[in-house]
C-alpha cells in the first residue's frame, strides 16, 4: 500500500503526504484496533485487483448506529477506470445490509472525479461544508 499512495499528486485533495512502509504499517495497526468506542466502528478495507495480482486502492467507513461516513482513495497508476465506483458500490451496499441507512462523504470541490464516485453510489451534493469540501449525502 506504500507504493499504491505514495504519489506525491494522489494528496492533492486528500491533503497530507505519503506515508512510508513503517508509518503506514503503524497507521493500519491503530485502524485494526478500532475506534475505542462501543457504539463507534471503523471499517477499512483495501482493493485488490485480482486479475492483475495488486493491490489499487482503500474505502473506509466509520459508522456511528445507522450513519457512516465514508471514503475512497485509488492510486494515480489506476485511476479513470471505475475502480473507485465499484469499491465504493461494494462498500455502500455491504453497509446497507448491516443496516446503514444514512451514508455521508465529503469530497474537495474541484475533484470532479471524486464527486462523480460519489453520485455513482447514490450520493446528493448538499449545501454543507466541512473543512473545505462539499458534504454529500443519501438517506435519512
Amino acid at each position: 500500500m506504500a507504493v499504491v499512495l505514495g504519489d506525491p499528486a494522489l494528496h492533492r485533495y486528500i491533503g497530507g503526504a505519503p506515508l512510508g512502509v513503517e508509518e503506514l504499517r503503524a497507521r493500519y495497526v491503530r485502524l485494526a484496533a478500532g475506534s475505542g468506542q462501543a457504539d463507534v466502528a471503523w471499517c477499512n478495507w483495501v482493493v485488490r485487483l485480482d486479475a492483475e495480482d495488486r493491490l489499487a486502492g482503500t474505502v473506509q467507513a466509520t459508522v456511528t448506529g445507522a450513519r457512516a461516513e465514508v471514503a475512497w482513495v485509488v492510486g494515480a497508476a489506476w485511476q479513470g477506470r471505475g475502480i473507485a465506483t465499484e469499491a465504493a458500490r461494494g462498500m455502500v451496499g455491504w453497509l446497507r445490509a448491516a443496516g446503514v441507512s444514512t451514508v455521508v462523504a465529503h469530497v474537495h470541490p474541484d475533484h470532479g472525479a471524486s464527486a462523480a464516485v460519489a453520485a455513482a453510489v447514490g450520493l446528493v451534493a448538499t449545501r454543507e461544508w466541512q473543512d473545505g469540501e462539499v458534504r454529500w449525502r443519501s438517506g435519512g
